[in-house]
């Protein structure tokens, strides 16, 4: 009944999110990150006990995919996104998911409708809502704009590199206002 219950509301979900876009590494203290560079970055953050300190692009990917469900220590991995619309969002789409919004709300509606997945991503409206979600959430993995990562949550490396970095491959679109 429950996983029926997932399910419903995940297409809730589904529906709303349609109907908005028709209408328009280390420990902490020895991470640093250029705010600078960095800005135009997205970074992959987790909860401070998380001891993850770098993961490949390969293994994000099955992570934000749901298809690893837990971290090497047992603890439940619990996916939170950025709400639709913003520009880390569409940059995840593109680099990681290698997908549109349709197509990922049909990846995760059929997920959970198969049992791959048991919750659908937690989807949150602001920068500062993930953070301290991740915050308070110890299996938590999400993604910020780099110039809004505070001290509450952990920046992993991404196949050894941080945002800022030459090589980084996660980059935000560049808007021109």
């Amino acid at each position: 009944m429950r996983h029926f219950a997932n399910v419903l509301l995940l297409v809730s979900v589904i529906a709303v999110s349609s109907a908005i876009a028709s209408d328009q590494g280390a420990s902490s203290a020895s991470v640093h990150v250029d705010q600078r560079s960095a800005g135009q970055s997205l970074a992959i953050v987790v909860n401070q006990s998380n001891p993850i300190t770098d993961l490949s692009l390969g293994e994000l990917r099955k992570i934000f995919l749901g298809e690893r469900s837990h971290w090497p220590n047992g603890r439940r991995i619990t996916l939170v996104m950025i709400e639709s619309g913003r520009p880390e969002r569409a940059a995840i789409l593109r680099e990681l998911y290698h997908m549109n919004e349709a197509e990922l709300n049909r990846h995760f509606l059929h997920a959970l409708f198969t049992g791959q997945v048991l919750v659908s991503p937690k989807t949150l409206n602001t920068p500062v809502g993930v953070c301290k979600f991740v915050f308070n959430v110890p299996g938590a993995i999400g993604f910020l704009r780099a110039s809004d990562v505070d001290d509450s949550v952990r920046v992993i490396r991404i196949d050894g590199l941080l945002p800022g970095d030459r090589e980084y491959s996660l980059p935000l679109p560049v808007t021109v206002k």
